[in-house]
């Protein structure tokens, strides 16, 4: 797990991640499926293979890292869907997309 010390909206917090760089699309960018006509899903990592270098996605002029040493800018922090941010390290729990649908609701949207 990466993990890095920032200031974000004014408050201290830690950013962490798995460092798979290559598995990451981006929240907006990761291919889903529709479930019960609302509800979209995200697929798992091995559903999936590796993320585009440039999965077209950016945050404040940054785009996705080309590998974990650049980790973490402003895409990591607000677009990477392996990232978390948290005030208390202790408390992080990074996300997992090797889970059945049901385990990850971190990566379910209910559609209008």
């Amino acid at each position: 797990m990466l993990t890095a010390q920032i200031t974000y909206f004014g408050e201290q917090v830690t950013v962490a991640c798995d460092g798979c760089c290559h598995k990451a699309w981006g929240i907006s960018s990761r291919p889903g499926d529709l479930q019960d006509g609302n509800k979209l899903i995200c697929r798992n990592d091995d559903e999936l293979g590796e993320a585009p270098a440039d999965p077209g996605t950016y945050e404040g002029g940054y785009g996705k890292p080309r590998s974990n040493q650049e980790f973490p800018n402003k895409w990591c922090v607000r677009q990477c869907e392996r990232s978390v941010i948290a005030e208390d390290p202790e408390q992080i729990v990074l996300p997992r997309f090797d889970l059945p649908p049901e385990e990850r609701p971190f990566c379910l949207v209910e559609l209008g």
